[in-house]
């Protein structure tokens, strides 16, 4: 399996896979704290699972997908930017499919979490990991 990873080169085939499996483990952590703890309103939950998966998503997407070195600190910064815009989407989602639709909190959220990890891509590829080629100024 590792020789047929190491042969994609493709960043889309790359951001597909770490997206696969960002999205399985976010949704493993909302899910564990939430069975574990029943009593925690779901979007305490969620911001759980948003910090631990945003954490972990930033490693692999800056290591396999970008292959992005340096700036450190402000590809965090523009990584998590990207992530609370999904964050606030997940937020406002919930809600609505939990207690105005009466959706099992586990079902919507994978809803949501489908949604939300399709539109990171193109948030990461030109804003968190964009790299200006050399001799050209960046403002930000």
């Amino acid at each position: 399996m590792s020789a047929v990873l190491s042969r994609v080169k493709s960043e889309h085939v790359w951001f597909v896979i770490v997206g696969g499996y960002n999205t399985a483990f976010g949704y493993a952590v909302f899910a564990a704290v939430h069975l574990l703890f029943p009593d925690l309103h779901y979007l305490f939950v969620l911001l759980i699972a948003h910090v631990l998966s945003v954490l972990n998503a930033f490693v692999a997407y800056r290591l396999l997908v970008f292959k992005v070195r340096g700036n450190i600190g402000r590809d965090l910064l523009r990584f998590w930017s990207v992530y609370l815009a999904a964050l606030a989407i997940n937020a406002a989602s919930l809600p609505v499919l939990v207690d105005a639709f009466g959706l099992d909190v586990l079902v919507a959220q994978a809803m949501v979490v489908f949604v939300t990890a399709l539109l990171s891509y193109v948030g990461h590829k030109h804003f968190s990991f964009r790299r200006v080629p050399p001799g050209m100024e960046e403002s930000v």
